[in-house]
């Protein structure tokens, strides 16, 4: 009997733990909302609010390198739970619910602007800002 080793690259596996990743970080907060006493949820809660901030930043930093963009991540996860906790104590509203609803609400603000999409293309002006522009003087730069 021969036996073949199949090798799995990197590619075939980020998916796999895109979904495990996301299926944790939901039953951490889905057992931190129902109050639940399972021992696994203190460390998935955990990976909730590292991870929901983390996967959030680096949407709006395209121009940094991978490991520019998940270094940056991870700092500003720890920085915007540490606000949230901060915010909640200072005006003595702490609860681990409302932390969740807080770093998950910060979190989609954060992805909001990746959702609007940009305009590439040149702005067309009305006819009435065209025909004020006939006196206009351009300035061109010169050599030195």
């Amino acid at each position: 009997m021969r036996t073949t080793r199949v090798k799995a690259s990197s590619r075939e596996l980020s998916p796999l733990l895109a979904g495990a990743a996301t299926a944790v970080a939901g039953c951490g907060a889905l057992f931190a909302l129902a109050d639940s006493n399972s021992p696994l949820r203190g460390p998935f809660t955990l990976f909730f609010l590292l991870a929901t901030p983390a996967a959030a930043i680096p949407v709006g930093l395209r121009g940094l390198e991978p490991f520019g963009r998940l270094l940056t991540a991870v700092a500003g996860s720890v920085v915007l739970n540490m606000l949230v906790a901060q915010g909640m104590l200072a005006v003595h509203r702490w609860s681990v619910r409302g932390g969740l609803v807080a770093v998950t609400a910060l979190s989609a603000l954060l992805l909001l602007p990746s959702l609007v999409p940009r305009s590439r293309g040149t702005v067309r002006r009305p006819e009435s800002q065209l025909a004020d522009d006939k006196g206009a003087v351009t300035v061109k730069p010169t050599k030195r």
